[in-house]
């Protein structure tokens, strides 16, 4: 819950939150249109991008103040993660390391884990990953196979991970895995912070088309020391712990696909405007308006239930998981049709990378299949809203 966490939803921005924007946007022009491009073909992460976010206080946001963060909640740092992505540069790192993670110390870490990792969280100096998904377990995270054992005074940590986010530009990792009882059966899970040069820890990454500056990679625990200063929530944090990440994760995740739609339908109306064929501009025929209108109304409900979504997170109100799958689900499918909506109105030039549509079309689409997929949001809203059996 943030310092001044109201389950009020504005529906009028206040002049704060259209500063923020602005400045955000400002920030990110000065790197260019294609900056995220550019680090991708250069392969290096946005480093400078993330600097001078965090520089101006935007990285952080979410967090408490006393942490050095902004105390703005969840609904701040989706201003943040909206804007930089319709400048063309989704940061992934805000969702796993300022959402997800900051989240997770600020709910379970310890008086002395706070003060070690959430000031250099907030203000983007020191980047934390994280790693849940496993090859075997998908999105049962009950046949996690990644296990701590007990070790002396301390623990190690064995498994593997693998399509976890940006960690070329992390200094550690919070790792999920499950407590290894005394009798060898794997328990509930727990949660751990891993340095990334830590012996025993190697990293592998992921080919992938371009989805934007952050990789994908697979990760190998082989018997990592882990000392129990560095254990968030204890030996048996359990899902409770996890989840306290994953609905910030959805929410800053649905601002990143908003972020995205918007950019395409901005790029298509523009466009659209000035593309003349028969002498009349492609955007007066309904063929090209509709499906851009048809756009457009799906992002302005999907920006709504974001902003749901993250008012009720940074309450502690209940619905947060709804809303919070909700608003991940609705975001996917308002970029996923914007980005095609806006090809389709560039004709052959939305394929040409001069235009930068097609460059959107990864990312708007990866959001339908991760972190969660688009099935299990439609299972969990049968189960929990519409009291339907469980399908799974």
């Amino acid at each position: 819950m943030t310092d001044s966490a109201s389950t009020d939803l504005p529906l009028i921005e206040s002049d704060d939150d259209r500063q923020i924007r602005e400045a955000v946007r400002r920030i990110c022009a000065s790197f260019g249109d294609d900056y995220a491009r550019r680090c991708h073909d250069e392969d290096r992460p946005p480093t400078e991008l993330w600097q001078a976010l965090g520089d101006a206080g935007f990285i952080g946001l979410n967090l408490a103040e006393e942490w050095g963060g902004g105390g703005m909640g969840m609904r701040g740092l989706t201003l943040v993660a909206e804007e930089t992505a319709a400048a063309g540069t989704a940061l992934v790192m805000l969702v796993v390391s300022s959402a997800i993670t900051g989240s997770v110390i600020s709910a379970h870490g310890t008086p002395e884990q706070k003060q070690r990792w959430l000031p250099g969280i907030a203000d983007g100096s020191s980047t934390i990953a994280f790693a849940i998904t496993e090859s075997d377990a998908g999105s049962n995270s009950h046949n996690l196979r990644t296990s701590l054992q007990r070790d002396g005074d301390g623990y190690r940590l064995s498994g593997q991970k693998v399509f976890i986010s940006g960690v070329e530009s992390a200094e550690s990792v919070l790792v999920v895995a499950r407590f290894r009882e005394e009798d060898g059966e794997l328990g509930v899970p727990c949660l751990c912070i891993v340095d990334v040069d830590a012996p025993g820890f190697t990293r592998t990454p992921i080919p992938m088309p371009f989805i934007g500056a952050d990789k994908q990679w697979q990760l190998f625990f082989d018997n990592v020391e882990i000392s129990a200063d560095r254990l968030i929530g204890g030996e048996r944090g359990g899902l409770r712990a996890v989840f306290d990440g994953l609905n910030p994760e959805r929410i800053i995740i649905a601002g990143i696909e908003n972020g995205i739609a918007r950019r395409a339908l901005d790029k298509a109306a523009a466009y659209a405007r000035e593309r003349t064929v028969w002498k009349t501009p492609i955007g007066a025929h309904q063929a090209v308006a509709h499906r851009l209108a048809k756009a457009r109304i799906e992002l302005e409900l999907s920006r709504l239930m974001t902003s749901k979504a993250a008012v009720l997170c940074d309450a502690g109100a209940p619905g947060v998981g709804e809303a919070s799958n909700i608003a991940k689900y609705s975001s996917a499918e308002a970029a996923i049709h914007s980005v095609d909506a806006s090809i389709q109105t560039h004709g052959g030039n939305g394929f040409a990378l001069e235009y930068g549509i097609s460059d959107m079309w990864w990312m708007a689409r990866l959001m339908r299949t991760a972190p969660v997929s688009a099935d299990m949001v439609l299972n969990f809203v049968s189960e929990h809203m519409l009291g339907l059996p469980k399908s799974y």
